[in-house]
């Protein structure tokens, strides 16, 4: 697992630039070492889940992406599965607003704008 995190750390870092400071890369290391978040490492990509427990759903939300777009897809059916069987019936995303152009072909859809103010 340190392995993986290690050779995964510059496309965390890279996708935490646009999480709006609520994390750090040792966060991110300890909630994966804890369980809270999966790991989902490519060869040239990584995905960083976790599950959202809401009172009337649970849902995989997709809190990283980085590297090629091509990896981070080719992953689409299998963290589906996984969610699946983590009793999921819902993915959820926070990204960019070029997610909701590369993962149409997929069935997303954009359901919510997340808009922030730093006071």
């Amino acid at each position: 697992m340190v392995d993986n995190l290690i050779k995964c750390k510059e496309w965390i870092e890279a996708a935490l630039a646009y999480s709006g400071g609520t994390h750090n890369i040792d966060d991110v290391f300890h909630a994966i070492l804890e369980g809270r978040m999966q790991l989902w490492p490519t060869e040239r990509g990584s995905l960083v889940t976790e599950i959202l427990v809401y009172p009337r759903k649970m849902a995989l939300h997709i809190f990283l992406a980085g590297g090629e777009l091509d990896q981070l897809t080719d992953m689409h059916e299998d963290v589906i599965k996984w969610a699946r069987q983590q009793e999921c019936t819902a993915l959820t995303l926070s990204g960019r607003q070029g997610w909701s152009k590369a993962l149409e072909k997929f069935g997303w859809k954009l359901q919510l704008v997340h808009l922030s103010k730093e006071i």
